[in-house]
């Protein structure tokens, strides 16, 4: 300190300035000091330019506590921490719908693949009353679609002797077109004028 006293640089820091501060008047028998003193008074309108660290009272520590609320400001950071907490929670989403998946997987491997069936009722008109009835619904029946499964079936009148056939079927929903069995049963067009669906239920 008495070799900086006696010969204090030209170019000042900070850190010379927190002293000069905490010195309110310097006796003029103290050389050395009062040199020193007066040396640093000169560039009193410098200080908050000045380098070195950011620890002074008054002005000074204004401009220490600006420069570290702008350090604060300066996020270089914040994004990139976003991103990874980002792509952490979609990893963590990936696993639980896979974990998911696979649970479901097991259960129906264990109990057996749940097949989606529905109940059918059909019209099916004839031509006329001297269609033959029974040949009609014989015809039909043998209709083979995989996952199609003839039920009951019976006559209903509808006026001036003339009879439909009313049958029910069951269809596995994934294998079975209700716009194919249609077809398929309008194609016997030798007995069939036309079909329609009288009821369509889930099973």
């Amino acid at each position: 300190m008495s070799q900086l006293l006696k010969n204090p640089p030209l170019f000042h820091t900070l850190n010379y300035v927190f002293y000069f501060v905490q010195i309110k008047n310097v006796d003029d028998k103290l050389v050395n000091l009062a040199r020193w003193w007066r040396n640093i008074a000169s560039y009193e309108s410098e200080f908050a330019s000045l380098p070195g660290e950011p620890k002074l009272p008054g002005a000074s520590a204004s401009f220490a506590k600006e420069e570290v609320e702008e350090d604060e400001d300066i996020d270089l950071f914040g994004d990139s921490e976003d991103e990874d907490e980002a792509a952490e929670q979609e990893r963590i989403k990936a696993e639980r719908v896979a974990a998911y998946n696979a649970k479901k997987a097991a259960k129906e491997d264990k109990k057996g693949k749940i097949i989606a069936k529905s109940n059918i009722i059909l019209d099916i008109k004839p031509w006329s009353d001297e269609t033959d009835m029974k040949v009609l619904e014989s015809e039909v029946r043998k209709i083979t679609i995989d996952g199609l499964l003839w039920g009951t079936g019976k006559l209903v009148a509808i006026g001036y002797g003339i009879k439909k056939l009313q049958i029910t079927t069951v269809v596995e929903d994934d294998k079975v077109s209700t716009e194919d069995l249609e077809d398929q049963i309008t194609a016997l067009e030798d007995y069939v004028q036309s079909v329609d669906i009288v009821a369509f239920n889930k099973i």
